[in-house]
């Protein structure tokens, strides 16, 4: 097979592809349906014709019947009055006529055929076509019911496209809430462990290192006190005063100063 027929083919069978998925059956059914309407609306303008043109024969017939029948009587007359050359001649018209009629009957009868021909066919054409009207919508029917349960079941099955793009969706939003959630689990089991300082509990921490470091200062406070009364002797000032006299003097001393006054 040279490359052009393998071209040809191949576009053939792209093409005839593509059609079959482009057509519609209900639209063809409808177009089949309106080329036969349009089919029966010819054959019946074809009756008409023929009928009137059989109806305009008669009225030949007729017109040339009664010219017929005129010089028939004419004739008649002729001969009463002893004018044989004046009935000679009006028999040779009436002769010419009548073979006009022969004529016009016989093209009568063959119009007359063609329409009973035609009647008979415009007859069986309308049966066929309000047949295929039937059927037309009968198949209409069945493949729009067809077509609506292979939706619905490729919507329950979750072939179709929207259903599609739906569940990626959804499993997306349930990937993201796994990794959210174990992001968490970790972050918790960090802080748990100590490896990540909570930053609400640094703040109470160091609350209560301030706690406890006043605590030691009291208790160291409270030591030395204890030892300067334990020890009974008096320290020396720890300040001056401005005056240059001790902030603070050993009990003894004021004792003595009071006995003395």
């Amino acid at each position: 097979m040279s490359l052009m027929k393998r071209m040809s083919l191949i576009f053939r069978s792209k093409a005839n592809t593509a059609l079959d998925r482009a057509e519609d059956p209900r639209e063809t059914l409808d177009y089949s349906y309106q080329r036969q309407v349009e089919l029966l609306s010819k054959v019946r303008r074809g009756v008409a014709d023929v009928a009137t043109s059989r109806k305009r024969v008669e009225l030949q017939i007729n017109q040339i019947q009664q010219q017929a029948d005129k010089l028939q009587g004419q004739a008649q007359k002729a001969i009463q009055v002893g004018r044989e050359d004046l009935a000679r001649e009006a028999l040779t018209r009436k002769s010419g006529l009548t073979s006009q009629i022969s004529d016009l009957e016989a093209q009568h009868a063959q119009l007359q055929g063609e329409e009973e021909k035609l009647t008979m066919a415009q007859q069986r054409l309308q049966a066929k076509v309000e047949s295929f009207r039937t059927r037309k919508e009968t198949i209409k029917a069945t493949y729009t019911a067809a077509e609506a349960q292979t939706r619905i079941g490729e919507a329950m099955s979750g072939i179709s496209e929207e259903m599609g793009d739906v569940g990626m969706a959804v499993q997306r939003a349930e990937d993201k809430t796994a990794q959210m959630q174990a992001r968490a689990g970790a972050i918790d089991e960090l802080i748990a462990s100590g490896a990540l300082d909570d930053a609400s509990s640094m703040n109470r921490g160091d609350d209560i290192a301030r706690e406890l470091d006043a605590l030691s200062s009291n208790a160291d406070v409270e030591a030395e006190l204890a030892a300067l009364k334990g020890g009974g002797s008096a320290p020396q000032a720890i300040e001056s005063s401005p005056q240059g006299g001790d902030i603070l003097q050993t009990e003894p001393t004021k004792q003595s100063e009071g006995g003395q006054a």
